[in-house]
This record gives C-alpha cells, sequence and structure tokens, in this order.
C-alpha cells in the first residue's frame, strides 16, 4: 500500500495535533517601527515537521508555510492569485516551442543563508528528486509515519509530478551555473508553475554533504550534478535517502545544515509541538525582506483556543477551522479584523479501492460489478444537503453542495464539468432510502464494515461523521469510527475504508488534480486505477487550448463518478482574524494562504 500526505498541488487542512501547553518566547506582538523591528505571533493547527515539502510523507501545508517564508523562488501567488516574478531571485522564460524549452536564470542575489549560491545543481537536484524519472524502484519499506525506511539500495525519490517528468534529458547549464535550459518531450500546459513557485528545491551542496560527505560546497554540487547526468546508482541512492527523510524534524536539530534556507526567514527556534520562531535574516540580499523582525507560529488544534489567544493578546492572527461557534466568538471580540470567505479547500469523502475491504472487488471474489454497487450505495447515503445546511450554511448563508472534484464553485468552467459529470443526478443532496434499495440489489449477505478515517479532535469533521453514520447505518453499512490525531500519516495505509478530510490548492495548474486520480498517483490513496482516466490526464499534460481542458476535466469526473471513486461535500468557509494592530494581512486561496506577503506585515 502506498502511503504519504499530499502532493504540491494539495494541501491538508485542519489537522489534528497535540494542545500546546506553554507560551513561547515573544510570544506577544510588539510594536514594531516598521523596518524590522516587530514581533507577530500567528496560530496554526497542526506542528511543523520538515523543511523538505516535496515527498509524500510532508507536503503539508504546515510545512509549506515555513518553507515558504524561508526560501526564495522565481515566483509566487498574490491575493488575486495572479503569478508574480521575484526577479530579484530570478527569471524563467520559454525559449523554444516547439520542442518546449524553458530556461531558468538566476540572480547573484540568489544566495543560501551559509553564503553558497543557488544555482544550477539545486535546481537539477530538484527535477531529478521530484520527476520519478531517476527512480529503480518502486517498493520502497515505509515506516508507520510514511516515510521511506528502506529502498532496498536503489534509487527512491518519494516524490512524483507529472509535469517534471516530461523533461527526461539532463539540462543545458551554462559555464557559471546560473542558466539552465530544460527541454520538454511533449508540450505542456503548465510549465510556467514548474520548478517556480513556492520554494527553491533542497540545497544541493547541504544534501551532498550529509549523504555522501562531501564536505566542500563547489564539489559537492559537482558530485550531485555528476550522479545525475550519469545516472549514478550508487550515489543516486544515498541522495535519495537523505532527500526523503534528512530533513525531517520535530524541534531544533542539532544538524544546523538542515535550516540553511534560500529566503528572508531564519529558523531559530523549534519546541516540539507547541512553537516555532523565525527571525529575519540581517544578510537577505532579495526583495522580499520583511518589516517583521520575528514571526512565531504557536500549534493548537483547537479553534476557540485560537480564538482565546488572540482575544488576550497572546497572538496576534489565526485561521481557526470555522464553525458557527468560532464565528460568533471572533465577532464578539474587540480590535480585531476578521476577513470571512470560501477557503481553496473542500471537504470529501474518498474510497478505498485495494484493501480487501467493502469498496474491494477483491472482497467479492473479483466482483467488480458488485462492489461498484455497494460504493454506489455508500456515496448515495451520504447526506451532503444536510452536512451544508447543518454545518456550513451557519458560517455562510449562500453555502451550496461543491459538485466538483477538480473545480471551484463559481470559475469559468465549473457548469461544465458538473453538467458532463452527472453527479448531481447520481446523488443529489444525498438518499438514505435510495442507498438502502442499491445496497439490496447488490446483494451482500451481512452490513459492510466502513472504518472512517478522519481528523481525531476536529470538532466540524466529528459533526460530519456522525451525520454519515447515522444515515450510512440507516442504510444498511456499519460505520466505524475510525478518528486519528495522526491520520493525515496514515492516508494511503489501506487500514480504513473511507477517508474524510480537504484539499487544499496550492497553484492554478490546469494540471493540478492529475496526482490525486491517476494510478499510482501521489495522492492517490485509495489505490483507484483507470485507464481512460491516465489516458485523459496524458492528454491534458500537453492540452494548452482552455476549451479542451474543461471538456477533458468533464470526461475525469464522469468516470470518477461513474466508478464511485468518492464524493465531494462543501467549500471550506475561512476564517482569517487579527489584531487591528496588524497591517497588511491579505489572505489568499491557495497555498501559502495568509502567509503568501508575510514581508509585507508591520504592525
Amino acid at each position: 500500500m502506498k502511503r504519504g500526505i499530499l502532493t504540491a498541488a494539495a494541501g491538508v487542512a485542519a489537522s489534528a495535533l497535540l494542545l500546546s501547553a506553554c507560551t513561547p518566547p515573544g510570544g506577544g506582538g510588539n510594536e514594531g517601527d516598521g523596518g524590522g523591528g516587530g514581533e507577530v505571533s500567528v496560530m496554526w493547527n497542526q506542528p511543523f515537521y520538515s523543511m523538505n515539502n516535496n515527498t509524500s510523507a510532508t507536503n503539508n501545508v504546515t510545512n509549506a508555510n515555513v518553507v515558504y517564508m524561508m526560501n526564495d523562488a522565481f515566483k509566487y501567488y498574490d491575493e488575486n492569485l495572479e503569478l508574480q516574478d521575484n526577479t530579484s531571485f530570478g527569471t524563467v522564460e520559454q525559449v523554444s516551442e516547439d520542442p518546449l524549452k524553458v530556461k531558468y536564470t538566476y540572480s547573484d542575489n540568489a544566495k543560501w543563508s551559509d553564503g553558497t549560491p543557488v544555482d544550477a545543481a539545486d535546481l537539477v537536484l530538484a527535477w531529478a528528486a521530484r520527476s520519478g524519472n531517476f527512480n529503480t524502484t518502486e517498493d520502497a519499506k515505509r515506516d508507520d509515519e510514511g516515510a521511506v525506511e528502506d529502498a532496498g539500495g536503489d534509487v527512491f525519490f518519494d516524490a512524483a509530478e507529472p509535469g517534471l517528468a516530461l523533461i527526461k534529458d539532463f539540462p543545458e547549464i551554462s559555464e557559471d551555473g546560473k542558466e539552465i535550459t530544460f527541454e520538454y518531450s511533449k508540450p505542456y500546459a503548465d510549465w510556467e508553475v514548474n520548478l517556480t513557485v513556492g520554494d527553491s528545491g533542497m540545497p544541493a551542496h547541504i544534501v551532498a554533504k550529509n549523504a555522501i560527505d562531501t564536505e566542500d560546497p563547489e564539489e559537492a554540487k559537482k558530485a550531485v550534478l555528476d550522479a545525475i547526468e550519469s545516472k549514478d546508482k550508487g550515489q543516486l541512492a544515498k541522495i535519495a535517502e537523505f532527500w526523503n527523510t534528512g530533513f525531517n524534524m520535530t524541534s531544533m536539530p542539532e544538524n544546523e545544515d538542515l535550516l540553511v534556507g534560500s529566503g528572508p526567514m531564519k529558523m531559530t527556534d523549534f519546541s516540539e509541538g507547541q512553537y516555532l520562531t523565525l527571525e529575519a535574516r540581517d544578510d537577505y540580499e532579495g526583495d522580499r525582506k520583511p518589516k517583521m523582525s520575528k514571526i512565531t507560529i504557536r500549534y493548537n488544534e483547537d479553534p476557540m483556543a485560537a480564538v482565546q489567544a488572540l482575544e488576550n493578546g497572546e497572538v496576534q492572527l489565526i485561521n481557526p477551522q470555522s464553525t458557527a461557534d468560532v464565528l460568533q466568538a471572533v465577532e464578539g471580540i474587540d480590535g480585531v479584523e476578521n476577513k470571512t470567505a470560501d477557503g481553496a479547500t473542500y471537504e470529501h469523502v474518498d474510497l478505498t479501492f485495494d484493501n480487501n475491504g467493502p469498496f474491494d472487488p477483491a472482497s467479492y471474489g473479483g466482483d467488480e460489478e458488485k462492489a461498484k454497487q455497494v460504493r454506489e450505495a455508500f456515496l448515495m447515503s451520504i447526506p451532503r444537503g444536510k452536512i451544508v445546511n447543518d454545518i456550513v450554511k451557519p458560517l455562510n448563508d449562500q453555502a451550496e453542495i461543491r459538485e466538483s472534484f477538480t473545480q471551484v464553485p463559481g470559475s469559468p468552467d465549473y457548469d461544465k464539468v458538473v453538467e458532463a459529470s452527472g453527479i448531481k443526478n447520481t446523488y443529489g443532496e444525498g438518499n438514505v432510502e435510495e442507498a438502502k434499495k442499491m445496497l439490496e440489489e447488490a446483494g451482500v449477505d451481512e452490513a459492510p464494515k466502513v472504518r472512517l478515517l478522519y481528523a481525531k479532535g476536529n470538532a466540524r469533521r466529528e459533526q460530519e461523521f456522525q451525520l454519515i453514520k447515522e444515515a450510512a447505518d440507516q442504510a444498511g453499512f456499519e460505520v466505524i469510527d475510525n478518528a486519528s490525531e495522526t491520520w493525515s500519516e496514515e492516508l494511503g495505509s489501506g487500514e480504513y475504508d473511507a477517508s474524510l478530510f480537504g484539499w487544499q490548492s496550492t497553484s492554478t495548474a490546469v494540471t493540478e488534480s492529475d496526482a490525486n486520480f491517476r494510478t499510482g498517483g501521489q495522492n492517490n490513496f485509495g489505490g483507484f486505477s483507470n485507464d481512460e482516466v491516465d489516458k485523459l490526464y496524458d492528454e491534458l499534460q500537453t492540452e494548452t487550448d482552455p476549451a479542451r481542458q474543461a471538456e477533458i476535466l468533464g470526461e475525469v469526473e464522469k468516470v470518477l463518478v461513474d466508478e464511485g471513486f468518492g464524493i465531494t461535500l462543501f467549500q471550506f468557509p475561512e476564517i482569517v482574524a487579527h489584531s487591528d494592530q496588524l497591517q497588511n494581512v491579505k489572505p489568499m486561496t491557495v497555498s501559502p494562504t495568509m502567509f503568501w506577503n508575510f514581508w509585507e506585515w508591520e504592525m
């Protein structure tokens, strides 16, 4: 079974975690001078755990937030979801259309925090690691947290980005290593966001130093480039092993190499499960110089604890999971600005196809049709309308059921894709009596037991679970509470039959959903496999006509509906609340959400 969390195309929202039990130093907000003297504290719901947020086990919003502040990148999204150039770090340009060639050029200001220039070795390592093109095995052993434990001497980078897989050949590199030109094997619609958004990849010289004992930075970079160019299995296996897990941490690491970044902030304190402190770098030469000297992120899963901390002045910015009680509490605090809107995350239920459970054909002697009928009956029982009416509408009286796996409600292609998929006509708002008939027609001998995984301690998910269980049990299922504090680490384990969580977008790329539904995709935790879907995503990668792109996604979603992949529920209502002394907070609807312009924050 495949284990992991998320790809760069999605994020986990509102995960469970240990309650905060202490206050970090400098926890309160001091009045800043607008020039690097201010401090701000933020509360988040899940502790940070890796500087490399590109593996299947670590690609989580909580990691992405910190990595974003500690690293520069070629591009970033603003609050209007417009892609902005970060030219102080470098530039990206298409230099040929047929074949597609893209050139990345680093500026002289692009440097790691230890003074080493950012250059070709770092970008080539990012491509090699995240493309999957250099892996010599897919059978790596994982630990209980989903991290790669042993690849048996083979090369296994724990990542797979389909767009990067289209780059087959080693790139052209300028003599000074500042210009890198990749050639694609076929056209690719989202080339502009490949290797450009979010972060600058892992520092190749640090990876080599720790993986293959190469101390000198320049020699280390050359060793990485040589290993990739020659496809040196022995060296690449060591590099991949460290790349996969070497940057994981739950507190301040003894090895300071792990904290080397290319961006304006550096980590100075990290108390396990409690808080993480970032401070502005004096030697940062890029354009994103922060006005705040210190940003501390406190961790607590309880949304009401976040509200209380904001009211008490312990933190100045929160993004708690929204419920009617939370909204009412926030609105009752003086001196607080509240921004409420639909967020980038949407709630959904996915089913597991390959664990010998109630939705796996193997449980019925390989009878695909019977397993599909059971899946459809369970999905029909889910009271989507009641969930939205009881849980979401108190926060947003205009809330509706989200009817698409790939499109945000209100986006240009939403209605087209929904119509093509047939999801509304198939499942409507949920129907217990119809689900009961469907299950009877499937002819199962006894009530199918469905273990439903979700975040333990998450108030809204607990409410959703109760509504789902009540309805599904009436339809003839036995729904088992499989809530877990470490639910995100258990995705893909096969130790559950259905999962309830949220996807959060990290870009506007048309191929963003590829890894969710493709066979073996990094986000395809339930083992869903369909040749037609795989072929459609192959076509989508090279399709540049927006009209045809929408048609392809409509066709993908029709297969998902017809095969009983899962069901969509609602778009998250988001609450971003902050002290009115904290200026320039501008939430946006893709990761890193409210952190995207942290350098503009000031007290």
